[in-house]
């Protein structure tokens, strides 16, 4: 018989690159209004703080260059390349109110 198990009994994950830039990702997705906020339930374009989370993972790309494996490399490439896209168009539409 196994015990139930809640969500304070499991170990948080971390020390994992590929995780950390999926949850830079995930900030900056909430920032181009992609996804929902989970604490307010709605959608809002705030592209100065999108733009802050492209900029660190730009930086995070420069700054380990060369010290990467290829999976971590194509990923943050990946990663990055989207959100640029992202951020491209959400800059053309813009009109930086919350959508709901």
């Amino acid at each position: 018989m196994s015990e139930e198990q809640s969500a304070a009994d499991l170990p948080l994950p971390g020390g994992n690159f590929r995780l950390m830039v999926q949850r830079m990702a995930y900030q900056g997705l909430l920032g181009l209004g992609v996804l929902e906020n989970p604490v307010t339930g709605t959608t809002a374009v705030n592209l100065p703080s999108a733009k802050m989370v492209l900029d660190d993972l730009r930086m995070l790309q420069e700054k380990t260059a060369g010290n990467l494996d290829d999976d971590e490399r194509e990923h943050l490439e990946g990663i990055v390349r989207d959100l640029e896209n992202a951020y491209a168009k959400a800059s053309e539409t813009s009109t930086d109110e919350p959508v709901t």
